[in-house]
Parts: structure tokens; C-alpha cells; sequence
């Protein structure tokens, strides 16, 4: 009986070990599921919070300026009498302005950060750097800070590392050209880019771009009053002896004006079309845009007429076409002269960086085409955004959404990181989730998509206010602002654009209306 007991012990007992096994697998197994998931889960909430870009901007409210960051919260509470500006949205790097005596420009510039201390108190002055395009764009170069210690300027990166150090007696922008600055040594100018490099040594009279892009090099004046062009590499592309140089490059080709005659060389002093323009507007491969009389048309090397010089604007735009005016009105044109689209357009336009052809008619209506100048699209373009890649078209009273190859897409698929979508029934909008579930009632007049902060703006009874990435009111509408396609919102803020590109936001209401 003992052994038999015993037997069946030992038996039981090894049994009962692989039962313990199996549960204390399973268990872990159940454990590590539930881990997983929970890190899932964590992913996939960290991954909806980074949907919405976090940016800092200024704050205007009670006439004082402060800044606010994309959720919404007082960064900077409004206390400073001058605007706050801000080089990088995305770095909490304000500057402002003190004992600004506007009658003879004077001023004390200062750094803070997002908890209002000073920053880079090593500097007399800190400022940051404007630029503009010759249509008046405006920007800040976003990671150079120009900075002045005992009368001299140098260069900081927003991290306060100096690149260039305090030894300029002025630095500036390169009009229109980003990421390369003017320096002033002894009144002798160079260049230098955004990392302190320096590009030309401080020994002309004058610099200028040769065109918007940097790469293609640099207009120099020597002292003797002589024009030539250095690469950005350093090298010389033209020796410093022509009296004038024209700002317009292309396949190694440059317009310069010598003997008090204006003619195409290259960079082996070959010349070309020699007293054949009054001016060169373009240069593609082998064509040349020239200004004859008054009026537009274009040559080749050889000077032989491809379309005569009679548009009243002619310009480049892919391929073999050309978009060209006449009589106020736009058309496109061959290489050869032929008629590819008939003047029929208030304004035409290739956009390069996206492959597409821009036609405007009356009324704001619009026509995108491909290459094959094949229309695709008709309405009011109210935005093109090359971030997320799509075109918004206002077609018969109702948005609709392109990709960049012009097929129409529903707004889930463009927006795929949104988490409320614009929808509209019956006349009136509304949201819903990306399922197609209603998560704000159908009672708007009109609204926009989310923003990239998640914001989206709502009008009803003729005012617009704001709702949030979960559908919540956070501005009941109470602003009276005009139809735009800029109506943008952070949380109860409205943006303003102030002298073309400063960006602010506020709630007062005087000013909007005042704006509006």
C-alpha cells in the first residue's frame, strides 16, 4: 500500500510540475500581452499627440505682447510693449524690444525663453535677421541670430553657440537669398553662410546675388568699380572686368554688359548675341527670354528667333512651352511659335515644385492642368499644401480634395492624421471621426479643416469661433471676420498676418473688427 501510495505521489508529483510549468507560461504569456497591448496603446496615444505640430507664437491681448504655445497655454504672459518675435516657432526663443525711439530708429533688443529669463546676456544686442523676396514675403532666418558685443556684430545659433564671432562692423541679409549673410569689415563687404563659413573675404565694394539660389553664385564690384562673379565654392566664374552684370543665370551662362554693349558669355569668355536685347529675363539650356522694344520673345545661341518679341510677358515653364501675355490676357506657348492654350486666362503660372499649371479665370475660378495640358480640375483653389501633398478646391459650394497627380480623394485619405473631419448635410457642416461616426452636429454655416495644431474654425449666425481635435468648443463664435481662406485658430487666439509675413494671434475682439 506504502509504495503504491508512494508511486502514485511521485507520479503526481512530476505531473503536478509540468501543470505549474503550463500555468506559470501561460501566465507570463497573458502578462506579456497585456504589456504589449499597453505599450500599444501607449505607442499609439504618443503617436495621436504627435499628429499636432507644437509650435510657440506671439500673443497680442490688453495692448501688450506675450506669446502662447499650439495647445493653447500662456507661454509669455502679455506684459511687453513691443511685439515679441519668434526666429523658430519650434524653439522657445523669443526676442524683444526695448527704449525703442521710433524718430531716429533706435532700440534695445533682448532675449527670453519660454520661462520668461534671459537669455545670451553675454551680447549688447540681440536680433534676429529679416529678409523679403521682391514680392514682400517676409521671413526671419530661423536658426542664425545676429548679435553685437562693444560695437561689433557676430553670429549665434539658437542654442547661443557662436558661429561667427563679434569682429563685423555690420551684418545683412542677402536680399531674397536665404542662409548666406552681408558682412562690413573696414568698409569692405563679404559673405558668409548660416554656419559662420566664410564664402567671400571682406574686400569688395558691393555683393549681390546672382540669382535667389546661392549655389549660383555671387556679383562682386571691386574698387575700381568692375563687376565679376565668384562661386559659392569660392572659385571665379567671371574675372572681375565687365560694367555691369545682370542677375539671371543658366547652363553656365551669365548676361554681362562691356564696351557699353550687353551680350550672353560663358565661362570659357565665349560670347554670344551680342547687341541682339535690351535685356536677358531667362535662360534655358540653349533659349534665351530677351526683352526686344518693349516686348518679349525668344532666341537661341545663335540668335535665330523662336518666338517673336511680341508678348507683353513671356516665361519659361516646362518642357517645350512657354506661358506668355498678350492683351492682358494669358496663354502658353511652343518653342516653335505654335498655340498650346489660347489666351483665355487672367493670370497663368507653372508650379515647379509640384508639376502642375495654375490658370486663373474670372470670379477667383481657377484650372489646374497636367503636362498634357489636359484640365483636371476646376474651382477656387483655397489652398495648395505641399506639407501633406494635396490641393483643397472649392467646387459648387463644397470642398474637395486633389492629390498632386490632380485624382480627387476623400479627405480621410489626404488628411490621415487629422482625427475630426469636415463634413456637410443638408447646407449646414459638421465633423466626423475618421469611421464616418458624427462628432459635432451638422450646424455650422461654414468651417475648416483641422489645422496642424488640431484646431478647426466654425461659423455660425455669421461669427466664427473654434472647436478642438475632440469636437469641444473652445471659442463659442463671437468674431465677425471676412471670408477668407486664412481663418486659423489656437484654441480661443484668432491669427492675424501683420505686414505681409508676422504672425500673431489674439482674442481682441476691437482689433479683428478693426481688421476686418
Amino acid at each position: 500500500m506504502s509504495r503504491s501510495k508512494g508511486r502514485r505521489y511521485e507520479e503526481e508529483r512530476k505531473l503536478n510540475k509540468k501543470k505549474v510549468a503550463a500555468v506559470i507560461i501561460a501566465f507570463l504569456v497573458v502578462i506579456m500581452f497585456f504589456i504589449g497591448m499597453k505599450e500599444l496603446l501607449k505607442e499609439n496615444t504618443k503617436t495621436k499627440e504627435k499628429a499636432f505640430t507644437f509650435a510657440y507664437y506671439t500673443l497680442y491681448e490688453n495692448g501688450k505682447w506675450g506669446v502662447i504655445d499650439t495647445k493653447g497655454n500662456v507661454v509669455i504672459e502679455p506684459s511687453y510693449r513691443e511685439m515679441i518675435l519668434i526666429p523658430d516657432h519650434t524653439k522657445p526663443v523669443f526676442i524683444y524690444l526695448e527704449n525703442v525711439n521710433y524718430e531716429n530708429g533706435t532700440y534695445t533688443s533682448k532675449a527670453i525663453n519660454e520661462k520668461n529669463k534671459a537669455i545670451y546676456q553675454q551680447y549688447d544686442q540681440v536680433e534676429v535677421i529679416y529678409n523679403h523676396d521682391e514680392n514682400n514675403n517676409v521671413w526671419y532666418e530661423s536658426n542664425v541670430l545676429k548679435v553685437q558685443k562693444d560695437g561689433k556684430y557676430g553670429l549665434i545659433n539658437l542654442e547661443g553657440k557662436e558661429i561667427l564671432a563679434c569682429s563685423q562692423d555690420a551684418i545683412e541679409p542677402l536680399i531674397g537669398t536665404k542662409s548666406v549673410f552681408l558682412t562690413t569689415q573696414n568698409k569692405q563687404k563679404g559673405i558668409v553662410d548660416s554656419m559662420g563659413k566664410t564664402i567671400i573675404e571682406n574686400k569688395y565694394q558691393e555683393i549681390t546675388a546672382l540669382t535667389t539660389q546661392y549655389e549660383n553664385g555671387f556679383i562682386v564690384k571691386n574698387e575700381e568699380g568692375k563687376y565679376g562673379v565668384i562661386n559659392y565654392d569660392k572659385t571665379v566664374a567671371l574675372e572681375e572686368k565687365y560694367e555691369e552684370i545682370a542677375h539671371v543665370y543658366g547652363n553656365q551662362m551669365y548676361v554681362v554688359k562691356e564696351g557699353g554693349n550687353w551680350k550672353v558669355v560663358n565661362t570659357k569668355q565665349e560670347t554670344f548675341l551680342e547687341n541682339k536685347f535690351e535685356e536677358v529675363k531667362e535662360i534655358n539650356v540653349e533659349n534665351f527670354v530677351i526683352k526686344v522694344n518693349g516686348k518679349y520673345g525668344v532666341v537661341n545661341l545663335q540668335g535665330e528667333e523662336k518666338i517673336p518679341a511680341v508678348y507683353d510677358a513671356l516665361t519659361y515653364a516646362f518642357g517645350n512651352y512657354y506661358i506668355a501675355k498678350k492683351e492682358n490676357q494669358y496663354g502658353m506657348l511652343t518653342a516653335e511659335n505654335t498655340e498650346a492654350l489660347a489666351f483665355a486666362y487672367t493670370y497663368m503660372e507653372y508650379l515647379n515644385d509640384i508639376d502642375i499649371i495654375r490658370a486663373e479665370k474670372e470670379n477667383m475660378q481657377s484650372e489646374l492642368l497636367d503636362r498634357e495640358l489636359q484640365v483636371k480640375v476646376s474651382g477656387i483653389i483655397t489652398e495648395i499644401n505641399e506639407d501633406k501633398n494635396y490641393i483643397r478646391v472649392r467646387e459648387q459650394e463644397e470642398y474637395t480634395y486633389y492629390n498632386f497627380k490632380l485624382e480627387k480623394k476623400e479627405n480621410t485619405e489626404i488628411l490621415a492624421t487629422n482625427t475630426i473631419f469636415l463634413s456637410k448635410k443638408d447646407g449646414k457642416y459638421g465633423y466626423v471621426n475618421e469611421k464616418g461616426v458624427v462628432v459635432v452636429d451638422y450646424q455650422y454655416e461654414d468651417a475648416t479643416e483641422q489645422n496642424k495644431y488640431g484646431y478647426v474654425a466654425v461659423k455660425k449666425d455669421g461669427k466664427w469661433g473654434c472647436i478642438d481635435e475632440k469636437g469641444n468648443v473652445i471659442q463659442e463664435p463671437i468674431y465677425n471676420l471676412k471670408d477668407n481662406d486664412d481663418i486659423d485658430f489656437i484654441g480661443k487666439y484668432y491669427k492675424v498676418v501683420y505686414n505681409y509675413q508676422n504672425i500673431f494671434y489674439t482674442d481682441d475682439i476691437d482689433m479683428i473688427n478693426d481688421q476686418n
